[in-house]
C-alpha cells in the first residue's frame, strides 16, 4: 500500500462526525485488500476481520485495533440574505476559520469561503480578538432566492483542503486526526499478511469520536475483544508547546501509559518496538486520554487497552501536519505486537479460557 496515496484519498474525502458514509466506502475497499472479511455495524463502524491460526487448544483470542475516521465539521444554522450562518460539529479552533475554503453540502455541493467583517469597520477593541461564532458567515456567491433553493438549515459544511507535500516526507492537510490512524491500521493489516499470528484481529475505523467516542463504545461492545489498542494523534513539538507536552515529529509512535492503559500491554509494545528497532516515544497520560481507548477500556466488563499516538502539529485545523514514516512505524509496531501474542500473554492478563 502506498501510504501517502491512501492518506490523501481519505483526508480529502468528507466524513463529518455522524455522516461518514462517503468515507466508509473508501475505507472498506482498502481494508478488504488484506482482511478475510469486512463489515459495517449498525452505527457505521467499518470492521475488518483477519483470522489468526489460534492456539493449540483451538482457542481464538481477539484483539481490536481502533482509529476514528470522522472529522470535525460545520453545520448551517441560518440563511441571512445571501449568506450562511453556521455552528460547529466537534471542536474547531475558530481563530483559523476566517478565509478558509469550504464545501457546503446542500442540494448540490457548493464551494464557499468563510468570511467576516474586515478590520477597518470593526470597533478598535474588537480588532485584536478572535471573531465570535455569531459574526462569522459563509459566502457561496448566490443571491438570497437561489441560496434558499439549494441550502437548508442542518446541511453540513466541510473544509476544502488538498493534501500538501512538504519537505522530507512531511505532509499537511485536513482530518489527519484521526485518519492517519486508519492508514496505520491498514498498513498493519498489510504487514500481518506476511507474518504468522495466533490471535484474531479486528481493525476498526470508528465513527463519531469527535462527538463523544460513540463508535468506540459500540464497536468494542459488539466485537467483545480480549484486548484492544487504540491509535490516535498526539501533539507534535512546535513553538509555544512545552517539551513535557509534545512529541518529536518523526520520532515514531508514542506509547501511552497511565490509568487508561494496561501496564502489560504498554510494556509489551515497548519491548516489541525495541526488538524490532522501531523508533518510539513514551507518553504519560495521568488522566483521561480523550481517545477511543477511554471508551474501550470500560466496555462490557472491561477490556485491557493500549494507546499509540502519531505525532501531529496544528490539531483541529485545516493544516494538520505529520511525518509519513510515523504512520508506517505505527502500523509495523502493531503488526509485530499482534504476531507476539500467545496464550502465555493471555494468562498474564488473566483472560478467561
Amino acid at each position: 500500500m502506498e501510504i501517502k496515496t491512501f492518506l490523501k484519498e481519505i483526508s480529502e474525502a468528507s466524513g463529518v462526525s455522524g455522516y461518514e458514509l462517503q468515507l466508509r466506502q473508501i475505507v472498506r475497499r482498502t481494508f478488504a485488500t488484506w482482511a478475510d472479511e469486512v463489515k459495517e455495524d449498525t452505527l457505521g463502524n467499518v470492521i475488518a476481520f483477519k483470522r489468526g491460526k489460534g492456539e493449540a487448544d483451538g482457542r481464538h483470542y481477539k484483539i481490536m485495533l481502533a482509529g476514528h475516521m470522522d472529522e470535525i465539521g460545520l453545520m448551517v444554522t441560518q440563511l441571512e440574505g445571501g449568506f450562511i450562518r453556521f455552528t460547529q460539529v466537534g471542536g474547531f479552533d475558530r481563530r483559523t476559520l476566517v478565509g478558509q475554503e469550504v464545501v457546503v453540502h446542500g442540494r448540490e455541493e457548493l464551494p464557499g469561503i468563510i468570511a467576516s467583517r474586515p478590520p477597518h469597520v470593526l470597533p478598535e477593541e474588537a480588532r485584536e480578538k478572535p471573531v465570535p461564532w455569531e459574526e462569522l458567515f459563509i459566502d457561496v456567491g448566490l443571491d438570497e432566492k437561489k441560496l434558499g433553493e439549494l441550502v437548508r438549515v442542518g446541511d453540513l459544511i466541510t473544509i476544502r483542503r488538498d493534501l500538501c507535500e512538504l519537505q522530507n516526507g512531511w505532509v499537511a492537510g485536513k482530518a489527519f486526526d484521526d485518519r492517519a490512524a486508519v492508514v496505520a491500521i491498514a498498513h498493519c493489516l498489510e504487514v500481518l499478511s506476511g507474518l504468522e499470528h495466533k490471535w484474531d484481529v479486528y481493525g476498526v475505523a470508528t465513527v463519531q469520536e469527535e462527538t463523544g467516542l460513540k463508535g468506540a463504545m459500540t464497536s468494542a461492545y459488539g466485537v467483545a475483544p480480549d484486548i484492544a489498542v487504540a491509535v490516535d494523534v498526539g501533539f507534535g513539538e512546535m513553538p509555544g508547546v512545552s517539551e513535557m507536552d509534545a512529541l518529536d515529529m518523526g520520532g515514531g509512535p508514542a506509547i501511552a501509559y497511565g490509568p487508561n492503559i494496561h501496564p502489560l500491554i504498554h510494556s509489551r509494545l515497548v519491548d516489541i518496538a525495541t526488538r524490532q528497532e522501531i523508533p518510539y516515544q513514551l507518553d504519560p497520560a495521568p488522566g483521561p486520554t480523550g481517545t477511543d481507548a477511554w471508551a474501550i477500556q470500560v466496555a462490557r466488563e472491561g477490556i485491557p487497552s493500549g494507546l499509540l499516538s502519531i505525532p501531529l502539529r496544528y490539531m483541529h485545523t485545516s493544516v494538520e501536519t505529520l511525518v509519513l514514516k510515523d504512520m508506517a512505524r505505527t502500523g509495523r509496531l502493531l503488526a509485530h505486537f499482534i504476531a507476539s501474542l500467545d496464550a502465555e500473554f493471555a494468562k498474564q492478563l488473566g483472560l478467561k479460557k
